[in-house]
This record gives structure tokens, sequence and C-alpha cells, in this order.
């Protein structure tokens, strides 16, 4: 018997054989699975965010770069650490059809710095100061505040000197971008992870420390004792937790010229009297990091909003040829503060409303309006219209809705007359003017309502 897609084979009750049609299977479409769509009645927050994000950046001298959303997964594994969560657990890794391995970038210094080298950024005058906005992915479990498909705002001061300045300004961009959208009783937790050499020591201590508890902290820490011993201060389990309140910190570990740097950062917020606490915890979730690392958090809210820190070795790690290269730098997750903005309701940017509704009657007097929605555009007044609706009345309805001060009425009769009529939505008187006059018309009457 042929096969066929739309019937299959079914036995009846008596053991007879007989064809049945099999119902058309009906998918309904949803976005990923930690994806969301960011629908219009959404969007005023983010355009806040995002100006607020260019005025930050432009009064700071921050000039914008825009890297690709696919980059070599080397890049990562190299830089973020190859026993980092994010390498190991969250990457989406595509093969291409030339046998290449990218990724869908998890976050962005790496790439930044990759772009910084590969186009000659370091001829300019150092430091240059770069910052971004964009889309970036992870494969982790969605829930409040987190999603495989997430947007960041990054602040990157590359070159230059390892001076404690630069690490003060990193946070200090940050926190009054924060600050700006209204967002208050912010905290800077911060802490030192050190050089490569002083870190050696403390490392050591750390894993002497763990190991004695090593049946009782979680299978994660077990392995990150051999294989990324900071992590361990990075541990959410409830056992974890006890543990680490007594391990060693690293800050009595840091050599005479960490220690200074440090110290020098920790002046520099003291002068800007931004509020801070030392967190001898904090080691931020990726490998590149060294010296000065921070976060910031908001009164009320479990989650980090932001943070960075300073990445002196990632120049090497990524061109894997030794240089002076000196880096550092901070970056916020926006959904986070979308959600915090909403919580704490704060308004998003006003779009300003319409002031005209142009009214259109009849075919010649559509195409004539279309035009002249055109000739207002290019006088700076918006236009609000429904190109689509053919009657007075619903068009009037819809004028009274969206509250404009004036109604235009082009009808046919208007039309082969080349007039229009202007009507006063809150007195409701009407008057009839030359058409070719009624932009210069329109601007007086508005002009004599803001007085």
């Amino acid at each position: 018997m042929p096969k066929s897609s739309k019937s299959k084979i079914k036995k009846t009750s008596k053991g007879k054989v007989k064809n049945v049609k099999s119902k058309k299977e009906k998918k309904t479409f949803q976005s990923p699975k930690g994806m969301r769509d960011i629908l219009p009645s959404e969007q005023s927050q983010w355009e806040k965010l995002r100006k607020t994000v260019i005025e930050t950046a432009n009064f700071y001298n921050f000039s914008r770069i825009d890297t690709p959303i696919l980059e070599d997964v080397e890049i990562f594994k190299r830089g973020t650490g190859i026993y980092t969560d994010i390498v190991e657990k969250q990457m989406f890794v595509l093969k291409t059809k030339g046998r290449d391995y990218l990724a869908l970038r998890p976050e962005n210094t790496p790439g930044i710095v990759r772009a910084y080298f590969e186009n000659g950024l370091s001829r300019f005058a150092q430091p240059i100061k770069l910052y971004y906005f964009g889309p970036f992915f992870r494969y982790e479990q969605p829930q409040f505040g987190r999603y495989r498909q997430f947007h960041q705002v990054g602040f990157e001061i590359l070159g230059g000197e390892d001076n404690p300045i630069y690490d003060a300004q990193a946070i200090l961009t940050l926190f009054r971008l924060i600050e700006d959208l209204k967002i208050k009783n912010l905290t800077i937790q911060i802490n030192s992870l050190g050089c490569k050499n002083c870190r050696t020591a403390y490392t050591k201590k750390l894993q002497e420390y763990y190991r004695k508890f090593s049946s009782k902290i979680c299978k994660d820490c077990r392995r990150r004792i051999s294989l990324n011993p900071l992590r361990l201060l990075d541990c959410k389990n409830e056992n974890c937790k006890e543990i680490k309140e007594q391990a060693p910190t690293i800050i009595d570990f840091l050599c005479s010229s960490c220690r200074s740097h440090f110290r020098g950062v920790l002046e520099y917020l003291d002068e800007l009297e931004l509020p801070y606490v030392l967190n001898p915890c904090l080691v931020r979730g990726l490998d590149y990091y060294n010296r000065t690392v921070f976060e910031i958090t908001a009164e009320g809210y479990d989650l980090s909003l932001g943070g960075g820190g300073r990445f002196d070795y990632l120049g090497e790690l990524i061109t894997g040829k030794k240089n002076s290269f000196r880096a550092v730098g901070s970056s916020l997750g926006v959904e986070r503060i979308i959600e915090l903005m909403n919580a704490k309701e704060i308004k998003g940017l006003t779009v300003p409303k319409a002031k005209v509704f142009l009214i259109q009657i009849g075919k010649p007097a559509k195409k004539r309006a279309f035009s002249l929605i055109e000739e207002f555009r290019n006088a700076g007044i918006k236009v609000v219209e429904s190109l689509g609706k053919e009657s007075l009345k619903s068009q009037l309805k819809l004028a009274d809705k969206e509250k404009v001060e004036l109604a235009l009425i082009l009808g046919q009769k208007e039309f082969f007359e080349e007039s229009i009529i202007i009507r006063d939505m809150k007195s409701g008187v009407q008057e009839t003017a030359p058409l070719n006059k009624v932009i210069d018309i329109v601007k007086r009457k508005l002009k004599k309502k803001t007085k």
C-alpha cells in the first residue's frame, strides 16, 4: 500500500483495516524560551534609558562602538575563561558552512578588546573610551531579571596607564547613569583581586581552607577548588555561603603595588562622596579581572544592577602576545534596570503628542491629505490622522480621543475650492482658510494656545 502524508492505517474493533485522514497539526509559534518581545507599551522606558546612556557617554567623553553579535568561540574561551559558567554552560555555539565555530556573544569585553587590536585603536591618544548598547545571549534558566537574550550597556577605558583614577571613572560613569534614571539608594560593592603575583599566594591559602570542607561544599565548588578557586567565593549555595564567611580574604594578601592602587580607587570614591562597602567575597564571574572589581546594588532589589572591574591581562589573552595593555570597564543589565524602573513607577520618555488631526473625506481629498501631511512634517508640526476611515463622524471621534487642539477637515468641496476647514476642538468654532496658507495659520493658532 502506498504511503500517504494525508492518511494513516488504523484497525477497527473488528480487526478490519481502514485509512484514517490525520488532522494537520496546528503549531502556535511563540518567542524562544527565555527571549521576549519588547512591546510598544514598554518602549518609553527603553527610550529613556537609551537617551540617558547617550547623554552620560557624551558628558564623560565615551565614543560608541558596535561589534558583531557573533564572535569566534575561542575569544571567550581565552578571555572570559574556559572554566567559567558562561563558557562551560551558557554559550549559544554554531558551526558555519565554512566549519568555523562562532558564538552568540555572551558578553562584550573580549570582543571590544579584539576590535581594539584589530583596528589599530592603540594608535590613537590613550586611553580610548568606548561605550556600547546591544543584545547578548546566555543559555541559562530564565527567571526574574535573567533572560537568554538580554541587553547590556557598557563603558570601557582602554589603553593608557593602570591609574586608579580610571577605575574610579568607570564606577562613576555607571553610578551616574543609574542615578540619572531616578533610581535611588545605590551602593557600590567593591573589592580587589590583586595581580598575578599576589593572587597566587592567596589562591593557595583559599584552596587549603576549602579542602577542609570538601565533603560539605556543593559539587560545583569541589571542582572549583582546583580549576577556578576564586569562584568559590561567588557560590550562592546555602551551605557554601556559611563556609565562605570564614574564608581568608584577599585584601590581606595584596602586594604593596595592588594595595596602593586599591587605596587610590577608594580615595577617589571618597572625594566624590559615593557610597561604597568593601565586599571581600566579590570576585565577579569572569576570569580576566584583576585588581578592582565592583558591583552596584539598589536598596530593596536582590540582583546586581551592573558592575565591572580592571582587565589588564585580557590584551595578552586575546592576542597571545605580551603587551602593556591596561583597561577597566563597567556594564549594566538593561532588563534589570527596566524592571526596577517599573517597580518604582519611574516614568519613561514622554513623546510629544500631536496637536493637529487631519480629516479627509473622498478619494481626491485623501490623496491631497497624504501630501499635506508631509508639508506639515517639513514645517515641524506633528499631525495625526486616520487615512483608512471615510466618515467625518468617525474621524472627529478619533480627533477628540487624541485630545488635539485643532482638527483640519478636507472634503471634496474644499479640495476643489483649494480650501480647508480649521476646527477648534475645545470651542467647536470653525473657519475656512486657503489651503496654501493653512500651515502658517495653524502655527499662529497653536502659538496663541501656548501663551
